[in-house]
C-alpha cells in the first residue's frame, strides 16, 4: 500500500467521521416572505456553525399550525426547532412543551427586546421560552394617489366610518381596482385574527366575565354587518378565500385601495423589487369606532425549542443566530435596511438608517406600544389577547368560527345564522372544556 493510499484513506475516514458528527436541524416554518429570507441566508450560520446542518419544512400558516401543534401533543419529535406564535408559547411553556432559552449566547442581548413582545414569550418562571424573529401589530396601508383621487385625506388615526366611506369611493370595479381588501379565509389566525381585533373596537367580545359566548350579543352582529356589506361593496371577487398572502399579492399589484393587516407587510409593499405601487403608499393606525379601542393586534412570529428534540444546543444556536442582532445587520447589508424582520428590538427603532429608510417604522412601533392584550375590548374580558384568545381550546373553536365567517362573507349563509351557529359551537365546545355549565 502506497503513502498515497494510505493518507486517501485516512482523508475520507476523517470526511466520514465529520459527516457522521454533522447534526442536522429540521425547522419547521410559515411560507412568509421574511421566512423564505432567512432560507436563504443561512449559509451565514453554517460558516459560523460547520457541524450543524438545515432542513425545512415549510408550511402555509393554517397547515403548520395543524402539523405543529400535533407533533408537540403527541410528542412526535419530528421538529427540532419551532415556527409558532405569541398564542402558542405561553400555553405551551406552562403544559412543559418547550424549553427555556437559557443560552441565547452573551452578546443576545435579551434586554433589547421591545417589552410588549418580550412579556408575551416569557412564562410564569420568568423564563424566556421563545425568541421572536419578527414581531408586529395591525394598520392601514393605502394607496395616496387613489385616497387624492377620491378627495379624502387619510388622517393619522381613522374611524371605520371613514375606511368605509373611502373603500367605496376608491372602488373601480371596470378596472379591478377594490377600495379594500380584508382577510376573508377561514382560520383563527387568518379571518378571525382581523375580524376579532375588529370587533374589539365594535364593543365586541369572544366572551362575558363568566366565559359565556357572546356571539349573540348586538355588538357582533354590527361587527359582522358591517364587514360583510363592506366587503361586498368594495371588496375583491372570491374574497372569502384570501389570506394574508393573496392580499398582499393583490395590494402589491394595484388592486387594493386599502388594505388592514399585519404592520409586518409594510416592507413588501414599498418595496420597488416587488410591489407596483411602492412609491404611492401610505400608513395609519387601525380604525376605530369611537369607543375607545382599536383594532390593531400583537403577535410575533417565533422560534421555540420543543422538549421533545434531541439537539437542543444546536436548535438554540440557530434561534440566536435568527434571531440576534447581527442577523438584523445581514438583511440590512443583503436587502436594505427596510426590509429586516420589524418589531423585536428596541435598537432597531432607534437606528437612524432604519428610521430613514423604512417609512412605516414610527406606525409600526406606535402599533405594537398600543395594543394592550390584558384589556383588548371595551368591556371587560377574562381572557387574554387581541386578537385571540388565550386558551388551548381557542385554536378549534377559532377555526370554528371563522368557518361560519367566511361562509357569511360568501353569500352561502345569512350573518344572522353564521352568528347563530358560531354561539351555538362555542357554547358547546366551552361546556365540553368545563369553562361553563
Amino acid at each position: 500500500m502506497t503513502l498515497k493510499t494510505i493518507l486517501l484513506g485516512a482523508c475520507s475516514v476523517l470526511a466520514m467521521a465529520g459527516l457522521a458528527s454533522a447534526e442536522t436541524l429540521t425547522i419547521a416554518t410559515v411560507n412568509n416572505g421574511d421566512m423564505i429570507r432567512m432560507q436563504k441566508l443561512t449559509d451565514d450560520f453554517k460558516a459560523k456553525n460547520p457541524g450543524i446542518d438545515l432542513e425545512w419544512v415549510t408550511l402555509e400558516e393554517n397547515v403548520l399550525r395543524q402539523k405543529v401543534t400535533t407533533d408537540i401533543a403527541t410528542k412526535g419529535g419530528q421538529f427540532d426547532v419551532l415556527t409558532i406564535g405569541t398564542y402558542e408559547v405561553p400555553i405551551w411553556a406552562k403544559q412543559g412543551w418547550l424549553l427555556p432559552l437559557d443560552n441565547l449566547g452573551a452578546d443576545y442581548d435579551v434586554n433589547d427586546l421591545l417589552p410588549a413582545i418580550r412579556s408575551g414569550l416569557t412564562g410564569d418562571d420568568g423564563k424566556l421560552y421563545a425568541a421572536p424573529f419578527y414581531g408586529e401589530s395591525s394598520m392601514v396601508m393605502y394607496r395616496k394617489d387613489l385616497m387624492e383621487k377620491a378627495g379624502l385625506t387619510m388622517p393619522d388615526a381613522p374611524t371605520w366610518d371613514f375606511i368605509a366611506d373611502a373603500a367605496r369611493k376608491m372602488t373601480d370595479k371596470a378596472n379591478e381596482v377594490y377600495g379594500i381588501c380584508l382577510r376573508g379565509k377561514a382560520g383563527w389566525g387568518e379571518n378571525m385574527a382581523f375580524l376579532t381585533a375588529t370587533s374589539n373596537a365594535f364593543g365586541a367580545r369572544w366572551f362575558d366575565e363568566n366565559w359565556k359566548p357572546q356571539f349573540d350579543q348586538p355588538e357582533w352582529k354590527n361587527t359582522l354587518e358591517f364587514y360583510v356589506n363592506l366587503m361586498k361593496d368594495a371588496g375583491p371577487p372570491g374574497a372569502s378565500s384570501n389570506g394574508f398572502n393573496e392580499n398582499l399579492a393583490l395590494f402589491q399589484t394595484g388592486k387594493c385601495g386599502m388594505w388592514i393587516d399585519a404592520t409586518v407587510a409594510a416592507s413588501f409593499v414599498s418595496n420597488p423589487k416587488e410591489s407596483k405601487v411602492a412609491d404611492k403608499v401610505g400608513y395609519a393606525l387601525a380604525p376605530d369606532t369611537g369607543l375607545g379601542k382599536r383594532g390593531n393586534w400583537l403577535w410575533a412570529w417565533n422560534l421555540a425549542i420543543p422538549a421533545g428534540t434531541k439537539k437542543a444546543d444546536a436548535a438554540e444556536k440557530f434561534i440566536s443566530w435568527a434571531t440576534g442582532k447581527d442577523y438584523l445587520k445581514l438583511v440590512a447589508e443583503k436587502d436594505g435596511w427596510a426590509n429586516v424582520p420589524p418589531g423585536t428590538r428596541t435598537s432597531l427603532y432607534e437606528n437612524p438608517e432604519y428610521q430613514k429608510a423604512a417609512p412605516f417604522a414610527k406606525m409600526t412601533l406606535d402599533s405594537i406600544n398600543a395594543a394592550d392584550p390584558k384589556n383588548p375590548s371595551v368591556k371587560p374580558v377574562p381572557y387574554v389577547g387581541v386578537q385571540f384568545v388565550a386558551i388551548p381550546e381557542f385554536q378549534g373553536i377559532g377555526t370554528a368560527v371563522g368557518q361560519q365567517f367566511s361562509a357569511a362573507l360568501a353569500g352561502q349563509v345569512s350573518v344572522d345564522q353564521a352568528l347563530k351557529n358560531a354561539q351555538q359551537l362555542t357554547e358547546r365546545e366551552m361546556m365540553k372544556a368545563g369553562y361553563i355549565k
